[in-house]
């Protein structure tokens, strides 16, 4: 697994994935197709590799997923979202793309993300990697993770 900042001729793929892979939590609980905001946009995802935000997962220099993440200050970092091509999953690059983004940045303490309360992938999937419930709220269910 190796985890890159994304270049422009990545976002292509990198949309089709995120669209795909939101898509399909219709299998774990969505109502409907779709996912969090401008998840299909192109512009957006370009927007986002410009602020350093984006970064495109590969194995075998193919691309299996994406990371956005957020860091407001060198001890805190939110995770935007993660997103892995479908055919893929269950295959450990979920996890690997993590763990990645945590070695990359050793000096965060405390990591942040939040996924919707009815995807039981998710959900499951931030507990295992040692997150930890913080609260409920509009839906959601904000996760965080301490350095130890």
């Amino acid at each position: 697994m190796k985890l890159v900042k994304t270049k422009k001729e990545d976002i292509k793929e990198l949309v089709r994935i995120s669209k795909e892979a939101f898509d399909s939590d219709v299998l774990v609980g969505a109502d409907e197709t779709g996912g969090p905001p401008e998840y299909d946009n192109e512009d957006w995802h370009i927007e986002m590799m410009k602020e350093n935000h984006l970064f495109t997962a590969f194995h075998n220099d193919k691309i299996v997923g994406g990371i956005i993440i957020f860091m407001d200050n060198p001890s805190f970092m939110y995770i935007g979202r993660i997103f892995v091509e479908p055919s893929e999953f269950r295959k450990g690059y979920g996890i690997a793309i993590m763990e990645e983004i945590e070695r990359m940045y050793p000096d965060v303490s405390t990591w942040m993300l939040d996924t919707p309360i009815w995807n039981i992938r998710t959900n499951s999937f931030y507990k295992k990697l040692g997150y930890y419930e913080k609260k409920r709220e509009n839906g959601n269910t904000l996760y965080q993770k301490d350095r130890e």
